[in-house]
């Protein structure tokens, strides 16, 4: 019997029960959780992958940019294959590959 209450004594110590609220209580009821946090470092993580990619295609538009800014050929060629500008008196003809969407 005196075991049982020694058990009793030490699972109902105020300062253990006070200690495991504390921690139940920061690990998932808090604003700043352990979850919340996990949470945003995942999304943290997303962002910056996000910011890597962006940053290429700035430079890669900025390489292009300068390219064409520096050079009139480039500046006609890119105009023509991806706005489908033509001269005066020229004919366009456009040719689009379907065996792609068959083969999906």
């Amino acid at each position: 019997m005196s075991v049982l209450r020694i058990i009793f004594r030490i699972l109902f110590n105020k300062y253990l029960v006070t200690t495991v609220a504390f921690v139940v209580w920061m690990v998932f009821f808090d604003s700043n959780s352990l979850l919340t946090r996990n949470k945003l470092q995942e999304k943290l993580d997303r962002l910056n992958v996000e910011k890597q990619f962006y940053i290429q295609e700035i430079r890669k538009d900025s390489t292009l940019t300068q390219q064409l800014l520096s050079d009139s050929s480039q500046l006609e060629k890119y105009a023509r294959e991806h706005y489908l500008m033509k001269k005066n008196g020229e004919d366009l003809f456009l040719v689009i590959d379907t065996t792609a969407d068959q083969h999906r």
